[in-house]
């Protein structure tokens, strides 16, 4: 029983991500809202400010018609966001509803939960792809598994868009996403923003645009004097140098390679914001099966298991090779042949030469060649007879 109970800390802790996203997407949804009506009020207030000092009846009449007409723009405005919401809170609801239908789920071995699985495999799946740039793909799987509510195709949807701006040299793009989650990225410490903005100024003084350098410096990096002074000291020394100079101190601030870093940068700072594991779910699900299973042995050429993954050189033994190996406070015997475990039920059986196999993998091999049974690792023939048993103490 206690081999298949389900350990539902754990799962939920893989977990998180999947309440998070949409609930930080309602946060921002709503800010966004409380923004805009702040913007309109004072905007309304000070006209009737002005208004109430005019005194004409003509002006009172074209200004209660602007401001009629921006508070209807407001309306459809909250209308829009309004929908937003409930479009996340409905995710929500039914990620919550996933996550609800594990929790009535107590035997790892049941129907219920390899359905459950097969669904969290999908949404696994859908992840990396998203995460990989395979959006199209990505979506088409969300759509014939019905998972679409489970995963967030919206957030890499625009996250690429920006990738791509970036990867085109353009950072106006960024540098929108920076200012929508500007409160947000404070909090978490972010630079992005001053990167990006010291990266147009780069551009500038790599095309010769000195003066437009300058102003666009005095005008957005000095406002991070305070915390950024040794950089941007650095970024005004460019304005000597040109993007072919032998100093490599300022050599660096000129590489294509800093367009791939602040592409880094974003990855990171946004899966920070959305409460995202750096790494794909598929990655860290695989690691950690891979680690449970792995042991000195599998890197043994003389020692490899059938059914063991790790001991594939090719394949899972690649992406393992740099794991923990599991810790066992007790051995399992594993028949190297059939992959058989070796217990009071199949006890190991010794050949002459000192190799030992299971009793079913040798039985099975003598029913099929006479009662001789020949041993994988030197290739000499004995009959069942000759074995012993072999105790495990």
């Amino acid at each position: 029983m206690e081999k298949t109970r389900l350990n539902h800390d754990g799962l939920f802790n893989l977990e998180q991500p999947l309440l998070k996203v949409p609930a930080e997407q309602v946060k921002k949804a709503a800010r966004t809202s409380q923004r805009y009506v702040e913007y309109v009020m004072k905007e309304l207030t000070a006209e009737i400010t002005k208004l109430s000092k005019s005194g004409k009846p003509e002006d009172a009449v074209k200004v209660l018609g602007e401001m009629t007409a921006r508070l209807t723009k407001l309306k459809h405005k909250l209308a829009e966001t309004k929908g937003e919401e409930r479009v996340y809170i409905s995710r929500t609801s039914n990620r919550i509803e996933h996550l609800t239908t594990l929790m009535g789920i107590t035997n790892a071995e049941s129907e219920d939960y390899a359905r459950w699985c097969q669904t969290r495999l999908d949404r696994v799946m859908v992840d990396y792809m998203l995460r990989n740039g395979f959006r199209e793909s990505a979506r088409r799987l969300a759509e014939e598994k019905g998972v679409l509510d489970l995963v967030d195709v919206g957030l890499f949807d625009e996250s690429w868009q920006i990738v791509e701006a970036l990867k085109s040299r353009s950072c106006t793009e960024c540098l929108r996403w920076c200012a929508d989650n500007r409160s947000s990225l404070e909090k978490i410490q972010s630079t992005l923003e001053f990167q990006i903005r010291l990266q147009e100024y780069i551009e500038l003084v790599r095309n010769q645009k000195r003066e437009e350098a300058i102003k666009y410096a005095r005008k957005y990096l000095v406002n991070w004097r305070e915390s950024h002074l040794k950089e941007i000291q650095q970024a005004m020394a460019l304005l000597a140098f040109g993007p072919g100079t032998s100093c490599e101190y300022y050599r660096d601030l000129f590489d294509e390679s800093r367009w791939n870093m602040l592409i880094d940068q974003f990855h990171a700072d946004m899966h920070a914001l959305h409460n995202l594991t750096a790494q794909p779910l598929l990655t860290m699900s695989l690691q950690a099966g891979l680690s449970a299973l792995k042991t000195p042995s599998c890197y043994d050429s003389h020692d490899h298991a059938v059914n063991c993954p790790v001991c594939a050189e090719d394949t899972f033994g690649l992406l393992a090779e740099k794991l923990p190996n599991a810790h066992h406070v007790n051995s399992c015997i594993v028949d190297r042949i059939s992959g058989y475990i070796m217990d009071e039920h199949n006890p190991p059986l010794v050949l002459p030469n000192g190799h030992v196999y299971s009793t079913q993998t040798l039985e099975d091999m003598a029913l099929q060649h006479d009662g001789v049974v020949k041993c994988s690792k030197t290739g000499e023939s004995y009959h069942l007879s000759t074995t012993r048993k072999a105790y495990i103490m």
